[in-house]
């Protein structure tokens, strides 16, 4: 792409300070940030799980962005888009919201630590959340920077669900892999599911077995580029995406604790 990239949009799983502050939520908060003064245009989204405080965060409903309804297993599900902002980075930070999927008090798990039923289905609306209010917003993204396991069926909806829209027709998708793919199985029918637009089971036969490890590699068969963010990817995954021969940014833990992976992750994107 070169100096042609100018926008980038970053959908992340966490983000500190509306989550603890790890690995992935540091990254969250800072990249976009670094990304931003390095003269592109940024745009940031996370699901709005219920364990954040919209007082204490001044999260506020965007009215004009939400009123979309996602259809997910021929239920109608109401879109709510918010937004909060970070002063002392002065970046906005949009939240995908539906009181259903993300007004329980943890993340991923209940409070006996057990993988809820309906994670698919939360990846699911997120990703089309995501795109759809990224149309609405008319924001044309150059790069899709995905975060984490529950951005992971966005790249397979750009290439294939979403691709002659004119707001993504050119856009190319980056999957950062991370230590958080889910050990725990989706439900049974994740394939059916996940389908939408003209996707077919040819195009999600990664997802026979509905596991954490075989969604990831659907992300990276779709991507465009792939990123190890973290050391603790499984080793699996790992083989798989090096297998792809897409362009792959390995991992290294130097320049993620003095920050210079702004720079690589930034040439990335213009040498993609």
């Amino acid at each position: 792409m070169g100096n042609s990239v100018k926008r980038v949009l970053f959908v992340n799983s966490e983000i500190y300070p509306y989550l603890p502050e790890n690995e992935m939520s540091r990254i969250g908060r800072n990249l976009p940030q670094g990304i931003q003064e390095r003269k592109k245009e940024i745009r940031s989204f996370m699901p709005r799980y219920g364990c954040i405080n919209e007082r204490k965060n001044q999260l506020h409903e965007v009215i004009r962005l939400s009123g979309i309804n996602i259809i997910i297993n021929d239920v109608d599900r109401p879109l709510v888009i918010k937004v909060a902002s970070i002063p002392a980075a002065r970046l906005q930070v949009y939240f995908i919201d539906n009181e259903d999927y993300f007004h329980r008090k943890c993340t991923y798990t209940d409070e006996n630590g057990v993988f809820f039923e309906d994670n698919d289905e939360r990846a699911v609306f997120f990703a089309r959340g995501v795109l759809e209010t990224v149309k609405k917003l008319r924001w044309v993204p150059d790069i899709i920077h995905c975060h984490g396991w529950i951005s992971h069926i966005l790249p397979l909806y750009l290439k294939k669900a979403y691709i002659d829209d004119p707001i993504f027709s050119g856009s190319k998708v980056i999957t950062s892999f991370y230590g958080d793919t889910p050990q725990a199985n989706f439900s049974a029918d994740l394939k059916e599911i996940v389908k939408f637009g003209n996707i077919t089971d040819a195009d999600i036969s990664l997802l026979d077995e509905p596991s954490g490890i075989n969604l990831a590699k659907l992300a990276a068969r779709y991507s465009d580029g792939i990123i190890f963010a973290d050391g603790n990817i499984p080793e699996e995954l790992v083989k798989f995406c090096s297998a792809e021969g897409k362009p792959l940014l390995p991992f290294n833990a130097e320049s993620l604790s003095n920050g210079s992976y702004m720079d690589d992750y930034n040439s990335f994107y213009d040498n993609l």
